[in-house]
């Protein structure tokens, strides 16, 4: 018998990369207020993906709780989603030309047993040094993105080298969750 799986997240991005995966699954976004006690960006990912997975568990019986956070981290300043354009056209110049780390952490949990499974995944991002008149393009067109931007939009031109695992710096980190995806004999292309 299959097991079923939520997502609890409503995010495009990670729905769009399941959904390519070939998982089926549904949706059930968590609403918990995102802010940690934690300080280090990799406890920050794995606090903030437990408790997206926890408040979404205690709904199900006897199916896979997925659950993901991503943050943007430049000069060891946390960077998350933007709360307006002026917020993004800093996060953007504050990006140009640079490199940084996306985090990523992911919980899985088995509502039947209470296993839990959790990790993170980092990427190191370098930035092409756009002109005054291309940053402008991006000023506000991804509030709803760590950093202000994202990597699969190939209209932004932004990103010049992924070291790491493309889909970590998505809201997924592949490698890792098909590695972890196994051990709850759940396979994923």
């Amino acid at each position: 018998m299959k097991r079923k799986i939520v997502l609890a997240s409503q995010s495009p991005q990670r729905i769009s990369l399941l959904s390519s995966w070939g998982l089926e699954f549904e949706t059930c976004p968590s609403e918990i207020d995102e802010t940690s006690i934690f300080k280090t960006p990799s406890l920050i990912v794995k606090d903030l993906a437990l408790r997206k997975g926890k408040e979404i568990a205690s709904k199900f019986l006897d199916c896979l709780i997925l659950s993901a956070d991503t943050i943007v981290v430049i000069n060891k300043e946390i960077i998350g989603k933007p709360k307006n354009k002026k917020e993004s056209e800093k996060i953007i110049r504050q990006l140009n030309g640079s490199v940084h780390k996306v985090y990523t952490g992911v919980s899985i949990i088995d509502t039947a047993s209470n296993e839990t499974s959790l990790f993170y995944d980092i990427a190191r991002i370098k930035m092409k040094k756009l002109s005054e008149n291309n940053l402008r393009k991006l000023f506000g067109k991804h509030l709803d993105k760590a950093g202000s931007y994202a990597i699969q939009d190939t209209d932004d031109n932004f990103v010049d080298k992924i070291y790491g695992d493309y889909y970590t710096v998505v809201g997924l980190p592949h490698i890792k969750l098909v590695k972890e995806l196994k051990k709850y004999k759940i396979q994923i292309k």
